[in-house]
């Protein structure tokens, strides 16, 4: 089952939350659109902290320097991204496709995250995160994708938990809580796969 890992913001454990899907259930690795830090890339996050042999990464479509919004990235590398070019890579095994930034982040200036999500056809796991206006964030966001009808897996929540933030998340969207990433004092092949082990992923 292809999945894609969208966010209610951007920086919020999109990447972290992929690496424990791949490890977990030894799906490839795709990111559409990498924006900056090209370097230090999403990809090679997951490539540097997956062990499971059975993940396989895919290159980006689109390699932008400038860490920024896609669509500015791709206007100051007089790149135009266009819908089209989004085709999910060859594979036999199942996807983890993960967006760049929140859902209704630009990659051009008619075509969002949720446009591209919309083109791919694929069910969402979304990320949130505890920090003040995550609700609105994360209501937001369940609201825009179900005015699309794009399925929601679930939700997976990043970082210090406030019970009182996740219940009220999960109570007005009624979807399925996925697990819960903790915040890690460091993060390497070894942290992601002992917790993988703890975590149960129905997808």
């Amino acid at each position: 089952m292809n999945i894609i890992i969208a966010g209610i913001h951007t920086g919020i454990g999109k990447t972290v939350s992929s690496a424990i899907i791949c490890q977990a259930l030894g799906y490839d690795y795709w990111k559409p659109v990498q924006a900056g830090d090209l370097e230090n890339s999403d990809s090679i996050f997951i490539k540097n902290n997956v062990s499971n042999p059975s993940c396989v990464l895919h290159s980006e479509t689109y390699q932008l320097q400038e860490y920024a919004s896609p669509h500015y990235a791709a206007a100051k590398a007089g790149v135009q991204i266009k819908p089209e070019d989004f085709v999910l890579p060859p594979s036999d095994n199942s996807l983890v496709i993960e967006t760049a930034g929140g859902i209704m982040s630009p990659l051009a200036k008619d075509f969002l995250n949720i446009d591209l999500v919309s083109t791919l056809n694929l069910p969402v796991v979304l990320v949130s995160n505890n920090y003040l206006g995550s609700i609105n964030h994360t209501l937001l966001t369940v609201a825009a994708l179900q005015q699309r009808n794009i399925a929601i897996e679930g939700i997976v929540f990043c970082g210090e938990a406030v019970e009182s933030t996740r219940s009220f998340i999960l109570e007005q969207t009624q979807l399925p809580l996925l697990f819960s990433v903790p915040v890690f004092q460091q993060i390497n092949k070894e942290v992601i796969a002992a917790f993988a082990k703890t975590v149960s992923i129905n997808l």
